[in-house]
């Protein structure tokens, strides 16, 4: 394709990612980081995004890269698109909005399981709840998804967070376990164990309950940043229901970091080939042909 791509954060595993996958279908990469430009000097960024046909940010915590960045973008006129898995962060981007095509959270957590509950739904034009389940192996998060997360828990006091009657609660309820019946059996999982997936899905899905449900032994990595081992298998398995109906979706793969790049490159290059519904902040499931999507990328199995 020979467009230039920018990737902010490119260092970091998921920029690593990004970056190789860029390679691998003929985009060139413009990698940069803090070193080159902190999210609070405009200049900077202006002068990183130079030549540019599109942004990728992989550089976390996006409550404090993301809304810089998109306004670097609109200032460029290109499109931006993120990884963010923060909570809040996505919030702040949709309610901030843009001028160009802005997709936050095109990655494992949000654009995947949106894209697979957008799919799922079909011709139903609204459903009373949905459900997705994370049957991790194991998780080994990088500094950066710790560092992330400590910002969220510290904007929202430490209360947990879900999406209910339609609107995000924040609370200080115990998350209940329970077994999950995926394709490959049943396992434990904690319930109510929030992604950004609560903030896409009802971004555009008439949708009143959405709730993320992660194995128990995955989240007990969440504590502390080891070494990375042997990247995580994972089942994401999505529900969707509506009048006693449901709808069911399963995709498989392995390491969830691996996962991203194609999700946040697949999505710039319908972006750079006008494959895309909403000039604007949309999520996947919103900007995309969801259906399409998921069968064109190319996930990382196991």
């Amino acid at each position: 394709m020979g467009h230039k791509i920018a990737v902010y954060g490119a260092s970091g595993l998921t920029g690593r990612f990004v970056l190789a996958e860029l390679e691998k279908r003929g985009f060139e990469p413009l990698p940069f980081g803090r070193a080159q430009a902190t999210a609070d000097d405009p200049a900077a960024l202006d002068r990183a995004l130079t030549g540019a046909a599109a942004v990728i940010n992989t550089a976390g915590p996006f409550a404090v890269t993301a809304l810089p960045l998109i306004s670097a973008a609109e200032r460029a006129g290109i499109p931006y698109v993120d990884v963010a898995a923060e909570i809040e962060a996505n919030a702040d981007t949709f309610a901030r909005g843009a001028t160009i095509p802005v997709v936050p959270a095109m990655a494992f957590y949000g654009g995947l399981a949106d894209l697979m509950i957008t799919t799922a739904m079909g011709d139903w034009t609204s459903a009373d709840e949905a459900h997705i389940a994370y049957g991790l192996s194991n998780w080994q998060p990088t500094p950066g998804t710790l560092a992330a997360g400590a910002i969220s828990r510290e904007r929202r006091n430490g209360q947990r967070v879900r999406f209910r009657d339609g609107a995000l609660q924040y609370h200080d309820d115990p998350q209940p376990t329970l077994d999950w019946n995926f394709p490959s059996g049943p396992r434990e999982v904690i319930a109510e164990f929030s992604m950004a997936d609560i903030v896409t899905i009802p971004s555009h899905l008439q949708i009143p309950s959405v709730t993320s449900y992660m194995a128990t032994t995955a989240a007990q990595g969440l504590h502390e940043a080891a070494p990375r081992q042997e990247p995580e298998t994972f089942e994401v398995d999505v529900r969707v229901r509506r009048n006693g109906e449901e709808r069911q979706m399963t995709i498989t793969g392995r390491d969830i970091y691996a996962a991203s790049a194609p999700l946040a490159v697949e999505a710039v290059e319908r972006l750079l080939t006008n494959r895309f519904k909403v000039t604007g902040v949309a999520s996947a499931g919103a900007m995309f042909d969801a259906e399409d999507f998921l069968a064109a990328f190319d996930m990382p199995t196991i």
